[in-house]
């Protein structure tokens, strides 16, 4: 805008002195002339401008969200750039708990967060009250059991220690594996919702250890065997493949434990949750769990 009015003021100052010198119409038309070019240069300055201020990128909306390090918040850093491109700017905050993140999300601390499964949610909400609700479902972590002192299944001793989750629903998880194994029998009709209470039959004498789940990859040396939740094993650099046993694909555990976007009760069709669930179920971030966790993850879309 500067230029267009400098060149403006130079074409008038030229025009002025072709006139003191020449004098006379063609002066005068000289003058006409140069005042219309620098008029035309001054629009085509203006029109410049406001293409370039129309075409510059509106600025990106914030949307927070809570996470376990992995693979949630690692699968959000994946989602970062399409996000931006539907105009949000992810920020992710990590939590390496399974209570912080549901207060957070309840008390409007974070927009949505991503570490946990639908029944564990659930169950969440029954305890503590909070009214939260999933959004989408976006992958499966085959839950896994993995050595401790011992290498192998058929070597657990008479009263062996087995490390389980001490939440209810990753406990009966654990539990399911368990019996699908031989190891212990539940009782009949048994679902998401049993606790080493309800096991009817365990030949081995297993001495059940229940305990946080996030503290069990820390104890595993100190244990027979450890059954543990599928993030918390990556986050540890277990592999699911030297796992001494996975859930099968087609159990109960596989079809019930997708792990999902949580929100508060009424904001799941809000326009930045999603645009969050659009970006974590594109094509982009299908193919970075695919090939990052190798079995470990598997996406649900």
């Amino acid at each position: 805008m500067k230029k267009s009015i400098g060149i403006l003021a130079a074409a008038v100052f030229s025009a002025t002195a072709l006139a003191a010198c020449g004098g006379g119409s063609s002066a005068q038309e000289t003058t006409a002339a140069a005042t219309e070019a620098a008029k035309e240069e001054t629009a085509k300055a203006e029109e410049e401008t406001t293409e370039a201020k129309e075409e510059a990128p509106a600025e990106l909306k914030k949307i927070v969200v809570g996470a376990s390090p992995a693979p949630h918040a690692e699968i959000l850093r994946a989602a970062k750039d399409v996000l931006a491109k539907k105009g949000y700017e992810l920020e992710i905050l990590e939590y390496v708990d399974y209570i912080q993140p549901n207060l957070a999300l309840e008390s409007e601390d974070l927009d949505a967060n991503y570490f946990q499964h639908l029944p564990y949610l659930e169950s969440f909400n029954e305890e503590n009250g909070t009214k939260l609700v999933s959004a989408a479902a976006i992958h499966y972590e085959p839950f896994g059991i993995y050595a401790g002192k011992v290498s192998s299944l058929e070597e657990l001793a008479d009263g062996a220690t087995v490390a389980v989750p001490n939440d209810t629903s990753n406990e009966a998880r654990a539990l399911l594996l368990l019996e699908a194994q031989g190891l212990i029998k539940l009782k009949e009709g048994a679902d998401l919702t049993v606790t080493r209470n309800d096991i009817v039959e365990n030949p081995k004498n297993l001495d059940i250890k229940e305990m946080e789940a996030a503290q069990i990859p820390r104890v595993v040396e100190d244990v027979d065997i450890a059954v543990i939740n599928g993030n918390y094993a990556i986050d540890a650099g277990f592999k699911v493949s030297e796992a001494l046993a996975v859930e099968d694909s087609e159990s109960i555990a596989a079809t019930t434990y997708g792990n999902v976007i949580a929100v508060r009760e009424g904001h799941d069709k809000d326009e930045n949750i999603v645009a969050l669930v659009e970006a974590l179920t594109s094509d982009e971030v299908k193919a970075f769990m695919e090939t990052t966790y190798e079995g470990a993850v598997v996406p649900l879309f």
